[in-house]
C-alpha cells in the first residue's frame, strides 16, 4: 500500500495511482525532447523525502489553524448566519455534512465558509491499516512507474518502453535502463520498477540513486515526457529511515484522532516490518480493497503454477521409482548370472585340488544349516504345521466357502523348494535302492554259477 498522506511521491510495497484519463494503447513513441532534458546526477535543491511525500511537510501557520478550528466549532455548534431557529437546522446540516467529510459549513455571513474535507477531524469514514514497509536501499536505485496501461501491453512493448526511457534520460551512452519487474494493478494500471547503471570510462559501473533518478523524473519537462508515455505515478522505492518512522509514528495523519492513531501502534502484528496507514472515505476503502483482490489473485496464480510443478514432479517421482525398481530387478538378476560365473570360474580353478580348510569349515556351516532345516522341532516343524493348518483350511473351506485364506506368496515359495527338496531326495533314495536290487541280483546270479559248478564237480 502506498503512504499516500499528502503529495502522490513516496515509497510503498504496491503502488497505486490515482485514477487518471484512460487512452488507447499506442506504444512508446519517441517523447517530445524540450530544451535541458538531458540527465544530470546533480539532485535539486527542492529534493526531500520522497518517500513519503507530502507526509512531513506540516502547516506552520498556527494562527491560520487556530482560526480554521474556531470557524469549524461555529460552524457545528452555532452558526449565527440566519439569526433565529433555522441557524439550529443550518448546525444539524454542517454536522452532517462534517461527518461526510464533503461540503461547505456556512455559520457568518462575514465570514467564509468553512470546508468540510474527510480530513476534517469529525469526518467518521475512517480507519486505520498496516502496510509493508520497503527495504531496498537507496543505492539499489529502484523507481517505481504507474503506467495507465496493461500488464500486456507494456510487456509485449517493453523494449521500447526502455528505449524511451533511455530518451528521456538524455540518450546518454554511459546509462543503461533495466526493467526490476513489472506487476499489475487495479484499474488497468501496472506497475513498472527500474533502475539505471551507469557505466564509467574505466569500466566501473555503479547503480544511480533512487532520490536522484526521482528527482530528475520531478523535472516539469521530464515529467511532461513521461506523462506522455502514459506514466501517471512515479516514486521511489526506498526504505524509511529510523527518523522517518519515528516521525511518521509521533505525528498522526491530518483528520486522525491521536487515540486511534495509538492505539493502531499498539495492535501493529509486526512493528519491524508494517507500518499503520490512515484509510479516509471510501474510494480509499476501495482502492485498498482491489489492490488486495489483485494479490490475491496473483497468489493464487502462483499457488495454482506450484501445484502444477508438484503434480509433474509426483510423475517424475513415479517414473523413476518404477526405473529404479526395474534397475534393482536387472542388477538383482545381473548379481545372480556374475555368481553363477564366479561359482564355475572357482570349481575350475580348484580342480583336482585337495578341500581346503576354509572350504571344510564353509561345508561344516552348511550340513548345520541344513541339519536346522531338516529337524522335527524348527522349520520342518513349522512346515508339518502349517501344512495341516492349510488341509485343516481347505476342510473347513469345503463347509464354509465364504471363508478364504491366502498363503503369503515367500512362504509358498519355501513350501515349493522345502517339497521339490524331499521329493529329489526320495528319487535319489529310489534310484540306491535300484542300484542295490541290481547289485542283490548280480550277486544271486554269481552264487547260483558258483553251486551249480561245484555240483557239477563233486558229481
Amino acid at each position: 500500500m502506498a503512504f499516500n498522506f499528502g503529495a502522490p511521491s513516496g515509497t510503498s510495497g504496491t503502488a497505486a495511482a490515482p485514477a487518471a484519463p484512460a487512452g488507447g494503447f499506442s506504444g512508446f513513441g519517441t517523447p517530445s525532447t524540450t530544451a535541458g532534458s538531458a540527465f544530470s546526477f546533480s539532485a535539486p535543491s527542492n529534493t526531500g523525502t520522497t518517500a513519503l511525500g507530502g507526509l512531513f511537510s506540516q502547516p506552520t501557520q498556527a494562527p491560520a489553524q487556530s482560526n480554521q478550528l474556531i470557524n469549524t466549532a461555529s460552524a457545528l455548534s452555532a452558526p449565527t448566519l440566519l439569526g433565529d431557529e433555522r441557524d439550529a437546522i443550518l448546525a444539524k446540516w454542517n454536522q452532517l455534512q462534517a461527518f461526510w467529510g464533503t461540503g461547505k459549513g456556512y455559520f457568518n455571513s462575514n465570514i467564509p465558509p468553512v470546508e468540510f474535507t474527510q480530513e476534517n477531524p469529525f469526518c467518521r469514514f475512517k480507519a486505520v491499516g498496516y502496510s509493508c514497509m520497503p527495504n531496498n536501499k537507496d543505492e539499489d536505485g529502484l523507481v517505481v512507474l504507474v503506467f495507465n496501461k496493461k500488464e500486456t501491453d507494456i510487456r509485449s512493448q517493453q523494449q521500447q518502453l526502455v528505449e524511451s526511457l533511455h530518451k528521456v534520460l538524455g540518450g546518454n551512452q554511459t546509462l543503461t535502463v533495466n526493467v526490476e519487474g513489472i506487476k499489475t494493478l487495479p484499474d488497468d494500471q501496472t506497475e513498472v520498477v527500474i533502475y539505471v547503471v551507469e557505466r564509467s570510462p574505466n569500466g566501473t559501473s555503479r547503480r544511480v540513486p533512487a532520490t536522484t533518478l526521482y528527482a530528475h523524473f520531478e523535472q516539469t519537462n521530464i515529467k511532461t515526457q513521461l506523462q506522455q508515455l502514459g506514466v501517471t505515478l512515479s516514486m521511489t522505492r526506498t526504505e524509511l529511515s529510523p527518523a522517518q518512522i519515528k516521525q511518521l509514528l509521533q505525528n498522526p495523519p491530518a483528520g486522525v484522532d491521536p487515540i486511534i492513531w495509538e492505539q493502531a501502534k499498539v495492535d501493529n502484528p509486526d512493528s519491524e516490518k508494517l507500518i499503520p496507514v490512515p484509510m479516509v472515505g471510501f474510494k480509499e476503502l476501495l482502492r485498498r480493497l482491489k489492490v488486495q483482490d489483485q494479490m490475491t489473485k496473483q497468489h493464487q496464480t502462483r499457488l495454482d503454477i506450484i501445484s502444477e510443478d508438484i503434480g509433474e514432479l509426483q510423475k517424475n517421482q513415479t517414473t523413476t521409482m518404477a526405473k529404479i525398481a526395474q534397475y534393482k530387478r536387472k542388477l538383482m538378476d545381473l548379481s545372480h548370472r556374475t555368481l553363477q560365473v564366479l561359482i564355475k570360474q572357482e570349481i575350475q580353478r580348484k580342480s583336482g585340488y585337495a578341500i581346503q580348510a576354509d572350504e571344510e569349515q564353509l561345508r561344516v556351516q552348511l550340513d548345520t544349516i541344513q541339519c536346522e532345516l531338516n529337524a522335527p522341532t524348527q522349520f520342518k516343524g513349522r512346515l508339518n504345521e502349517l501344512m495341516s493348518q492349510i488341509r485343516m483350511q481347505n476342510h473347513f473351506g469345503a463347509v464354509k466357502s465364504e471363508e478364504r485364506y491366502y498363503i503369503d506368496a515367500d512362504l509358498l515359495r519355501e513350501i515349493k523348494q522345502h517339497l521339490k527338496q524331499q521329493q529329489e531326495g526320495l528319487s535319489h533314495l529310489i534310484s540306491i535302492i535300484k542300484d542295490d536290487l541290481e547289485d542283490i541280483k548280480l550277486v544271486e546270479h554269481g552264487l547260483n554259477e558258483t553251486i551249480h559248478i561245484r555240483g557239477g564237480v563233486f558229481s
